[in-house]
Parts: structure tokens; C-alpha cells; sequence
């Protein structure tokens, strides 16, 4: 499978997880996709008073630099142990 296509099976499958990930796990997820999608951080960091968009700023920030490709890579992406492992 292509990594495009294997990046949106992950981001699919996010979705249907049984439990809710912990906030942490949703801060790295959202930091993997925001930098898989867009790339680097282009807009400033949220004012001090909105603590939710500075916490997901500060996950994709944390990413910057990466490429897609580490990014999409299976054995390095910290979805999988959030999502179902695949029945054979």
C-alpha cells in the first residue's frame, strides 16, 4: 500500500477506536496528522487565555521538521498502539 493510502487507513481507523484515547495520545495524534497534512507550523502560537489550541500547537510544533514519510512509517508512528491490532 502506498503511504498515502496508508496514511488514510491510520487516520480512519483513529476513528473507530472502542476507547477513548488518553489526552496525550489525542495531543500526539493531532501533531502527526497537522504535520503529515501541512507541514511545518505556519500561524503563531494562541494567546495565553485559549489552552486548547496552544496544547495542539505546541503537539504540531513539536513535529516540525518531519517528514511525511517517518510520519506515515508503521513501526515508528504512535498510533498503533491506540488502534485494534489487524486480524489475520
Amino acid at each position: 500500500m502506498a503511504l498515502q493510502g496508508e496514511f488514510n487507513k491510520a487516520a480512519e481507523d483513529v476513528k473507530k477506536v472502542k476507547t477513548r484515547p488518553s489526552d496525550q495520545e489525542l495531543l500526539d495524534l493531532y501533531g502527526l496528522y497537522k504535520q503529515a497534512l501541512v507541514g511545518d507550523v505556519n500561524t503563531d502560537r494562541p494567546g495565553m487565555t485559549d489552552l486548547k489550541g496552544k496544547a495542539k500547537w505546541d503537539a504540531w510544533e513539536s513535529r516540525k521538521g518531519n517528514k511525511f514519510k517517518m510520519l506515515v512509517c508503521p513501526r515508528m508512528t504512535p498510533c498503533q498502539p491506540i488502534l485494534p491490532l489487524p486480524r489475520k
